[in-house]
């Protein structure tokens, strides 16, 4: 039934399931890197701001390398070039930081086009099906039957069906995903300013 009803849709449906796969894809493919990022960010700030506080500025490097979050990368940067002044150390974060939310933030922008594409591709084939239903009426005039409409209106139905079902859960989940990344970003713009306290003290 699931395979008649797309077959209803018509030509259209082919962009609207491409688009579904690919919102699958990018869905799937960012949470999974936000998986495998998840950090306890105040336990891990509070063990590398130890070992600066105590000098130990190579385990802090060490301990660093060890943990895959953007956060360890611009904590990594900063104690490299502790001796520089606090305002270039600041900018230099700062940059590093928006890298690395802008390599989180990496295919959402294609998501966002494809919620939004989405709906106009079903509102298309709406329109296509009824144009169909009604150049039938036309060609058919008196004799016309609801059978005869019928493959108008599913198409008109299917599509935009099938567009609001794509759209609806993938903007859902677009925003989930911003929500997760701004929480980092401001989780290492916190600890990042704390850092460079820290590293102000210790020169």
């Amino acid at each position: 039934m699931f395979i008649s009803l797309i077959m209803k849709g018509g030509v259209v449906m082919v962009p609207i399931i491409l688009g579904s796969i690919v919102a699958l894809a990018i869905i799937l493919e960012r949470f999974w890197t936000l998986f495998r990022i998840r950090l306890n960010f105040q336990h891990f700030s509070q063990e590398i701001f130890l070992f600066l506080e105590r000098g130990h500025f190579q385990k802090a490097l060490e301990r660093c390398e060890k943990v895959r979050h953007p956060i360890a990368d611009v904590f990594k940067l900063g104690i490299l070039n502790r001796t520089l002044n606090r305002k270039e150390l600041e900018g230099m974060l700062e940059r590093e930081g928006e890298e690395q939310i802008q390599y989180l933030e990496r295919y959402l922008g294609a998501l966002l086009i494809i919620v939004g594409v989405e709906p106009m591709l079903g509102f298309l084939g709406t329109i296509i099906g009824l144009i169909k239903a009604f150049m039938t009426w036309e060609q058919l005039g008196a004799n016309i039957t609801v059978s005869a409409l019928a493959a108008g209106i599913y198409q008109a139905m299917v599509t935009t069906a099938s567009g609001l079902i794509v759209a609806i859960p993938a903007f859902i989940f677009y925003h989930l995903i911003v929500g997760k990344i701004k929480s980092h970003a401001q989780e290492m713009s916190y600890y990042g300013n704390e850092l460079i306290d820290i590293l102000a003290r210790t020169k």
